[in-house]
């Protein structure tokens, strides 16, 4: 040790008082001396390397001097064993192992060797050297996982790995984060050697952190535990479901987990049951629109559409819809896949196709329980589409979706299923398009300064004229501490409502129905999907960029 503090004292512009301080506290707890300098800030971990060489006489290893370096052939076990002790087993031949150690000091290490009966050859490293080493070794490690099927060992090992502290901290701070952000989901998915963190936020995706690669594993198996998935199962998607109370909130977490070239991919979408008001207020649609909904939803047979892609808030307007429907006087009865938010006072069933009941089968049956409105959670095949017009015609208010892009396009949709057409006009009350955009932040957005281009480029004059607003109002987004500096709060609904009277009726469903339905609806001054947008810009609610985005 004498020798380790004179060449300290020569290499190190150490101060008197500092190794003085250091050896006391040696004496004291023990320790070794350098590790006790690093630890004061006196050494870097860097300096340990060059250290370690002069007082032991080894090599300084040189990783320019490995550039077509690859795993030695030996069990992966040996390789994450010496990685544990920051050691590099670079080169495996019938005589000896060539290794870089981190520090060649260790004892634990000294004794794995000398328990593997051979001969080793050691060069000093520093940590950065040997990482990208590492990372290759890991990577290796985390592919036989994942492409194999799991020994005992190595299953035990990865429900080792999912509930350390580190593991088990990192996953809660990433779902509090995603919540407290307004998040819907969160999507963590290997790309490019990288183990990202993305938030989807009003609808768009936000990536908020990179995970170390080593993590992926032990978050994903953790996830996998937890919503009561197969760990040793990476072949072929799963789903699962966490129930879970953060800040005295109760969450539900659908988890899914779908395969990638490189790993798996997890998504998690966040269902805080107390959050959802299902008011037609909170929706944001237009007044005239919400007055012809109103009138719709008073009737007692027909069906009611929603359109759109998925993710366009489809499910939280019927839920609304139902909302204002539901009281002590009328049964309700909802097929869903699944039921994500429960309704009280509203029957709601699950499907589950693989025992056979689908929405087909589930509409049959509850039709028999005597239902005065009944919700079909997606229209996706002929016999769920005729049941469920049938159903209208047979004293019951049906609402379903279908994907498609605009309402005119659900007449053609049904049609291609199979519907015949005196069935569409005897049943139908109205469809409705919808997309969500997202609301501008009302802490910051201001008035932009360029309205007269505006005006001149998009029909907002027009708009404006036919919804009778005198006042427009055009904002832009800026971004503040209210709504993580994106300019946007919450989302808003943009609709486009076609209702199915006499005219519709009469027109031929035929591949002219299309534009003849968009001239009738003009006719009447109701809007497409971008001009109601449009409306909500003039109305300083959204921007033109988030219109052009969703309906464009």
């Amino acid at each position: 040790m004498i020798a380790l503090v004179q060449l300290l004292e020569e290499r190190f512009d150490i101060s008197v008082t500092d190794m003085e301080k250091a050896k006391a506290y040696q004496n004291r707890y023990d320790g070794r001396l350098e590790q006790i300098l690093v630890n004061m800030g006196c050494l870097t971990e860097d300096d340990l390397a060059p250290l370690y060489s002069q007082l032991l006489s080894y090599p300084l290893f040189n990783a320019d001097n490995w550039p077509n370096w690859q795993l030695p052939t030996v069990d992966i076990s040996i390789l994450l064993k010496l990685k544990s002790y920051d050691c590099l087993l670079l080169k495996v031949s019938s005589e000896s192992w060539t290794i870089a150690a981190k520090d060649p000091l260790n004892i634990d290490l000294i004794q794995y060797l000398q328990n593997q009966n051979v001969e080793f050859d050691i060069s000093v490293a520093s940590e950065s050297q040997l990482q990208v080493f590492f990372y290759e070794i890991q990577s290796q490690s985390d592919i036989n996982i994942e492409n194999e099927e799991l020994t005992g060992d190595e299953e035990a090992r990865l429900r080792e790995l999912a509930s350390e502290a580190p593991t088990v901290n990192l996953l809660n701070s990433l779902i509090t984060k995603a919540l407290a952000r307004g998040a819907s989901d969160m999507h963590l998915e290997p790309h490019i050697g990288r183990f990202r963190v993305r938030y989807r936020i009003d609808g768009v995706l936000h990536e908020v952190e990179t995970l170390a690669p080593k993590m992926r594993l032990p978050i994903t198996t953790r996830l996998k535990i937890l919503s009561g998935m197969d760990i040793a199962e990476k072949r072929r998607p799963q789903d699962g479901k966490i129930e879970m109370r953060i800040a005295n909130q109760e969450l539900d977490i659908r988890v899914s987990a779908l395969p990638l070239n490189d790993g798996e991919s997890i998504v998690l979408r966040f269902l805080l049951k107390e959050s959802i008001k299902y008011d037609m207020s909170i929706l944001g649609l237009s007044q005239d629109t919400q007055t012809l909904i109103q009138q719709d939803l008073k009737k007692t047979t027909g069906v009611i559409l929603l359109t759109g892609p998925t993710g366009s808030g489809k499910t939280t307007t019927l839920y609304t819809f139902l909302n204002e429907l539901n009281n002590p006087d009328v049964k309700i009865i909802t097929l869903e896949d699944p039921v994500e938010y429960q309704l009280d006072g509203v029957n709601q069933v699950q499907v589950n196709p693989d025992i056979g009941f689908d929405f087909a089968a589930g509409i049959r049956s509850i039709v028999r329980q005597d239902p005065d409105i009944i919700m079909v959670g997606e229209i996706r095949d002929a016999e769920t589409a005729r049941i469920a017009l049938q159903s209208a015609l047979t004293g019951h208010l049906v609402f379903s979706t279908v994907h498609t892009n605009d309402a005119a396009s659900a007449y053609t949709r049904l049609l291609d299923l199979g519907v015949d057409e005196f069935l569409l006009n005897a049943a139908l009350v109205s469809v409705v398009a919808q997309r969500l955009a997202r609301r501008l932040c009302e802490k910051c957005a201001t008035p932009v300064s360029h309205t007269e281009e505006l005006m001149s480029k998009y029909p907002l004059q027009k708009v404006a004229d036919n919804a009778g607003i005198q006042d427009i109002t055009i904002k832009e987004a800026v971004g503040c501490e209210h709504c993580n500096h994106s300019g946007y709060k919450g989302r808003i609904a943009i609709n486009e409502y076609l209702r199915c009277d006499d005219a519709i009726k009469e027109i031929p469903k035929n591949d002219q129905f299309i534009n003849k339905a968009k001239a009738h609806n003009h006719q009447l001054k109701r809007r497409d999907l971008l001009e109601d947008g449009l409306y909500k810009v003039i109305t300083g609610v959204t921007t033109i960029e988030e219109v052009l985005r969703v309906a464009g």
